[in-house]
């Protein structure tokens, strides 16, 4: 039996001057890093290799975990649990998948510091979108490079290519991938995932995943993707938020059979503990620029929609994802924001220099997507009502967003929220069903 303990283990502040409004308003960021020490052993391993008849997926059980009173059980990323997958690493030459999210220990080390001073072989890191320091722009690319700390090559995911080539792989024994999600289908760090497993595959090279917790894991909600609009934001046959967990997903690109011609990757996976879909998940360190707040990851889900309209979302100002607003909407909200360049967390942000009127959620109660375990639709489709020039409301990006045209379709021609999420079940409750061949926690 695994004892859980905690402790507050540090903070960092990250302070940055904005100009705003054409005013110096300075803005501090503060980030409470909650750090978890632990012991413990692999909790799961997979292990998979050519196309198969079924999923070739097992799971070891869970430790128990031994919390006092009726107190909920603390959460221990598999990162934090060194020994439980450190003698897989001895003697191999190891591939990280990592970026700033990537923590280990009480001191907040990225995954590939602590290990080089375990003395793990690493050869080498690979980065998503927004880099491996995760300070480039959304959409931004990114190049390969040498990490200065480490003096280790730093392929790109987000540059180039987004699939690992052969020669990227050579010399490696072992890939690792340790990144933190928000539990979205255009998020494209599962586009990511999917893409290094398939190269795995490939190559015959093992995948180790280290788990973290979804901090929207209560939502399985949204339109299912129909193959017509797959994209990089958008590669599976998922809803909007599918509720699981980068292990657990991971457990579903193979047992579906997603990757290219169906192969499977050699997929490890070691578990958290103490983590439930139902957990209160507060993430230590920002998984993307714009993703600046725990506030804006809970609204993520919902406000990103409005990335596929000519509406301002915030980009370009210190509340990203927490508002919505267009400066055609001048005299029908009294809330304003003016969005601005800030160079490596939004460049170019849409309607940078024009004052947009329209919705403040900085103090939305996010609670209630817990409660409901759904998205909001009220937002989008009010905005749609109240926007003068309807015709040009929605850009060619909602498709990908959405994964279906029916969305789009819904809301011009009226329909209700009810009646919207109506046509959405069928293909929710099927995709729940399948969900529960992979989930590694309650």
């Amino acid at each position: 039996m695994i004892f859980v303990t905690s402790q507050i283990c540090g903070f960092t502040a990250k302070k940055r001057l904005l100009n705003y409004h054409k005013k110096n308003i300075r803005m501090i960021h503060t980030t409470i890093l909650l750090r978890l020490a632990t012991t413990g052993m692999l909790l799961g391993a997979t292990t998979c290799g050519q196309p198969s008849t079924e999923s070739n997926t097992t799971v070891a059980k869970t430790d128990t975990i031994a919390v006092s009173g009726n107190a909920p059980a603390k959460i221990v990323t598999a990162a934090n649990r060194t020994e439980a997958y450190i003698d897989q690493l001895k003697g191999k030459n190891v591939g990280m998948l990592i970026n700033q999210t990537s923590i280990i220990g009480t001191a907040g080390k990225l995954t590939v510091d602590s290990l080089l001073k375990r003395g793990i072989n690493i050869k080498k890191i690979f980065g998503p979108e927004h880099g491996f320091r995760g300070n480039a722009a959304n959409g931004a690319k990114v190049g390969d490079e040498v990490d200065q700390s480490t003096g280790l090559p730093v392929v790109s995911l987000y540059g180039k290519h987004y699939k690992p080539t052969a020669e990227d792989f050579k010399g490696i024994d072992l890939m690792v991938f340790d990144i933190q999600d928000v539990g979205t289908r255009f998020y494209t760090y599962i586009s990511t995932l999917h893409y290094v497993m398939e190269a795995c595959a490939e190559n015959n090279i093992p995948l180790m995943v280290l788990d973290r917790p979804n901090p929207n894991g209560f939502i399985i909600d949204g339109p299912i993707m129909e193959p017509a609009y797959k994209s990089f934001v958008g590669m599976h046959p998922i809803p909007i938020s599918h509720g699981m967990t980068m292990g657990e997903y991971a457990q579903m690109i193979n047992g579906e059979k997603w990757l290219n011609k169906g192969v499977q990757c050699e997929l490890k996976i070691v578990k958290m503990t103490g983590y439930t879909h139902q957990s209160d998940y507060t993430l230590p360190v920002h998984p993307s620029p714009n993703l600046n707040t725990q506030q804006s990851i809970l609204l993520y889900p919902s406000t990103c929609l409005f990335e596929g309209t000519t509406f301002s979302l915030g980009r370009g100002t210190p509340f990203p994802f927490q508002v919505a607003g267009h400066p055609l909407l001048r005299g029908k909200f009294n809330f304003s924001f003016t969005p601005v360049s800030i160079p490596g967390v939004s460049d170019n942000p849409p309607q940078k220099g024009n004052t947009c009127y329209g919705i403040d959620l900085q103090k939305y109660d996010a609670s209630v997507f817990k409660k409901t375990g759904k998205l909001n639709l009220t937002w989008l489709i009010d905005m749609y009502k109240a926007f003068p020039d309807k015709t040009k409301f929605f850009n060619a990006y909602f498709l990908k967003l959405t994964g279906t045209k029916k969305l789009q379709q819904q809301i011009e021609a009226g329909k209700t929220e009810a009646v919207i999420r109506a046509s959405w079940e069928p293909g929710l409750s099927k995709f729940k069903e399948m969900r529960k061949k992979y989930l590694l926690y309650p």
